[in-house]
C-alpha cells in the first residue's frame, strides 16, 4: 500500500518507520526543515527499543506535493490539530476520489475537517496508545509497546478499513478492528486531558504526576468533567476503568518516566500545543451544553499562559 505520513513528528516518525520496515511504500510529510534535510542527508535514525537503527525514506515539505507527486491509498493524518486543514490544503495533489485518510491525532473532532477533503466514506478514526520522542532533527526514540484500534466513520469503508488494520498489524503495531472507536477517541482524550495538560504545567514526567498527593482528585475531577460532556454527545464513560487506566501508566516501569507530547511541544521546544482540543475542547463543549468545566477551564488558561511566558510559536 502507498501511504503518506502528514506530520512526521515522533508518532508520525514511528508509525512511518515501522510500515516502511514491513515493506510498504511510504512518503513523509513534515514541515520542519531541519528534520526533513536530516533524514534526506542520513535517514531517519531511531532508537528503537534500544537498539539504533537508520531508515532511508522519502520526506518533502507539504509545499513540495505538487501535480508530479502519485496518489497515495492512505493518508495519515499525524499533524498538530492546529495545523491540519493547512496541511490538507497543501497536500491535495496526491488526494484523490479513492485515498483515504486515517486520523490518529490527539483531540477530538478532526472527522468534520477531513470531511472538507475527502467523502465521509473515506475516513477512518483511529486512536494509538504508543509512544515516541523526538531526540532532535531526523532522530526519534521508540520505546515500549503499544496498540492502535481503527474504525470506519462510514459503513461503506469497513473493507478498507480492515484491510489497513491488517496492514498496521503485519507491520507490528498491534491494529485491531473497533467496534466503537469514538468511546476510545474520548478515552484517549481523557488520558491527553489530564496527563499532558498536568506534566507540561508540573514539568514533569507521568510519573512524577503519579506520585503528587493531589493526582487522585485532579485526574478525577478532570475525567468527570470529560465524562459528563461526552455524555451529551452519546458516549457513556466508564470513569472507574479509565481511572485506572490512567494511574496504571505512573509505573515507572511502563511508560511513567515519558513526557507526553505537550510537554514536548512546549517545555522542550516552545511550540504551540492542542490544549485547545483538547481540554479546551471540552470547556467549549460544556458552555455549549451548560455544564460547567472548570477543571478543563483551568487548565486550558494556565497551558495559554504558559505559552505566553515562554514565547511559543
Amino acid at each position: 500500500m502507498k501511504i503518506a505520513i502528514a506530520g512526521a513528528g515522533a508518532m508520525g516518525s514511528r508509525i512511518g518507520l515501522m510500515l516502511h520496515r514491513a515493506g510498504n511504500e511510504v512518503i513523509l510529510i513534515d514541515r520542519w526543515a531541519a528534520h526533513i534535510q536530516m533524514i534526506r542527508d542520513h535517514g531517519l535514525r531511531a532508537n528503537y527499543n534500544g537498539e539504533d537503527i537508520v531508515e532511508h525514506m522519502q520526506i518533502y515539505s507539504p509545499e513540495e506535493i505538487d501535480a508530479k507527486h502519485e496518489s497515495v491509498d492512505l493518508i495519515v493524518a499525524l499533524t498538530k490539530s492546529m495545523g491540519l486543514r493547512e496541511m490538507f490544503e497543501e497536500i491535495k495533489p496526491i488526494i484523490t476520489e479513492n485515498t483515504y485518510v486515517l486520523s490518529l491525532m490527539n483531540g477530538l473532532g478532526h472527522a468534520e475537517d477531513l470531511a472538507e477533503f475527502v467523502d465521509r466514506d473515506h475516513i477512518i478514526l483511529g486512536v494509538t496508545m504508543w509512544t515516541a520522542a523526538m531526540e532532535g532533527p531526523g532522530k526519534v526514540k521508540l520505546f515500549g509497546t503499544g496498540n492502535i484500534e481503527l474504525q470506519n466513520l462510514a459503513p461503506a469503508g469497513a473493507t478498507f478499513t480492515k484491510d489497513v488494520v491488517q496492514i498496521f498489524d503485519d507491520a507490528g503495531l498491534n491494529a485491531t478492528y473497533s467496534q466503537n472507536v469514538k468511546y476510545s477517541i474520548w478515552r484517549k482524550a481523557c488520558v491527553n486531558g489530564t496527563l499532558n495538560g498536568l506534566c507540561t504545567i508540573l514539568d514533569t514526567n507521568i510519573t512524577g504526576v503519579g506520585t503528587t498527593s493531589t493526582a487522585a482528585e485532579m485526574v478525577q475531577t478532570i475525567i468527570n468533567e470529560f465524562a459528563l460532556v461526552a455524555a451529551k454527545e452519546g458516549i457513556e464513560l466508564d470513569q472507574t476503568e479509565v481511572y485506572e487506566h490512567i494511574t496504571a501508566t505512573y509505573d515507572p516501569a511502563g511508560i511513567g518516566l515519558h513526557y507526553p507530547s505537550m510537554y514536548q511541544d512546549l517545555i522542550k521546544n516552545q511550540r504551540l500545543t492542542e490544549i485547545d482540543y483538547i481540554n479546551g475542547a471540552v470547556a467549549a463543549k460544556g458552555k455549549k451544553y451548560g455544564i460547567s468545566t472548570p477543571y478543563c477551564t483551568f487548565l486550558t488558561q494556565l497551558v495559554h499562559a504558559k505559552e505566553e511566558i515562554l514565547g511559543a510559536k
